[in-house]
């Protein structure tokens, strides 16, 4: 018997240390991946986002180019190279100066802030302490950062290194949609790989329906709110510039955020107008042309939400906003686009889960009432 046993010791411990060394090599070898890789993680999920979103477009191209996928994929990336590089070059280069101009200005003691208008007390929640630093900062700018200090010292710090990283921000887009145009050329295969992971992970049954799931929201979020916010601050954002608005660039940026958090546009769009009659620098006939541009600009979005927003699956917009917010803070402006569509991938999965349960006799008991009575109210 003892003999049975020592054996049996020995089988285990054998086991044991063959399973110990296999976990081992297996998490030796995934994280030196991870760290290869890492690099050019964010790269990646961006253009798998762009090929995911875009991929719909890319099959109708093909079909009428007969059913060829590379030369569909081409066009794309050029057309998009075309239409979106040009006006993000020349805002990025806009946003750029005038960060560091305003951050010169500030050093230098000759920058001016207007004072705040009355309404903006009236706002709830932060309307009075706004208003109450806005004014702080317009009558003794000196005194007022002296007292935030390290409040700002941060915020500066940040601003700069994103306008410094402008540059790299914008060839690693142009990046991105390059590498999504080979995902997309590559799509079929692409689909059923990623097809297999999730039934791997998932399993057969659940895992077709969280790659379905996934696929909607990242077509509804990439295109139905971040998209649609990107296309009106690349429109407004070159408005601005042809109308000789200061900080063009920046405005751009803020219309985007303000175009993720669904406030309209025409907040931006009716003081560029005045602005433009204001100053008087065109003739009468420019004045028009830029007033009607930057009007239809600041209302595109009543057109493309309806077109983009209604395919897959709408998320929450505070979860988009805090992915957008939480993404720009962690990785710049492209960490804006991929965390607002991770966090609402990673939401709607998770709801999903939680909304997976199978109806038991409690769980009925509970919303019948005791008794098999009705809850009060429940009528």
């Amino acid at each position: 018997m003892s003999t049975d046993i020592e054996t049996a010791r020995k089988l285990f411990s054998k086991d044991l240390i063959d399973a110990a060394i296999r976990i081992g090599m297996i998490a030796v070898l995934v994280i030196l991946c991870f760290r290869i890789f890492a690099p050019f993680a964010g790269m990646m999920m961006g253009a798998l986002i762009l090929a995911v979103a875009f991929y719909p477009l890319h099959q109708s191209i093909s079909k009428r180019m007969g059913d060829k996928d590379g030369r569909a994929a081409t066009l794309i990336v050029v057309v998009g190279i075309l239409i979106i590089g040009g006006p993000m070059v020349m805002l990025g280069a806009s946003f750029t100066d005038n960060i560091f101009s305003g951050y010169a200005s500030l050093e230098s003691a000759s920058l001016t802030i207007p004072a705040p208008p009355d309404f903006v007390a009236g706002w709830p929640l932060i309307g009075g302490r706004l208003h109450g630093a806005w004014a702080a900062a317009a009558n003794n700018l000196p005194a007022f950062l002296v007292q935030y200090q390290e409040q700002l010292k941060g915020l500066a710090g940040w601003v700069l290194s994103t306008a410094a990283g402008t540059a790299g921000t914008l060839l690693l887009f142009l990046a991105t949609l390059a590498v999504s145009g080979i995902m997309m050329a590559y799509g079929k295969s692409g689909t059923q790989a990623i097809h297999r992971i999730l039934s791997k992970v998932a399993g057969p049954a659940k895992g077709p329906k969280m790659q379905v799931l996934s696929t909607a929201t990242v077509r509804s979020v990439a295109t139905g709110v971040i998209g649609v916010a990107f296309i009106q601050a690349l429109l407004l954002g070159a408005g601005f510039m042809f109308a000789g608005i200061p900080a063009a660039g920046v405005f751009a940026v803020l219309i985007l955020i303000a175009g993720i958090m669904q406030i309209p546009a025409a907040l931006f769009s009716l003081p560029a107008i005045a602005f433009v009659w204001m100053s008087g620098d065109a003739s009468t006939a420019m004045n028009v042309v830029l007033s009607v541009y930057l009007l239809v600009a600041s209302l595109a979005d009543n057109v493309l939400k309806p077109m983009l927003l209604g395919r897959g699956v709408d998320a929450p917009m505070p979860v988009i906003l805090i992915g957008a917010l939480g993404g720009m803070i962690v990785s710049g402006f492209m960490g804006l686009f991929i965390g607002a569509v991770l966090l609402a991938v990673g939401y709607q999965i998770f709801m999903e889960w939680v909304d997976d349960v199978e109806p038991s006799s409690d769980t009925a008991a509970i919303q019948s009432g005791a008794g098999g009575q009705p809850l009060a109210g429940s009528e």
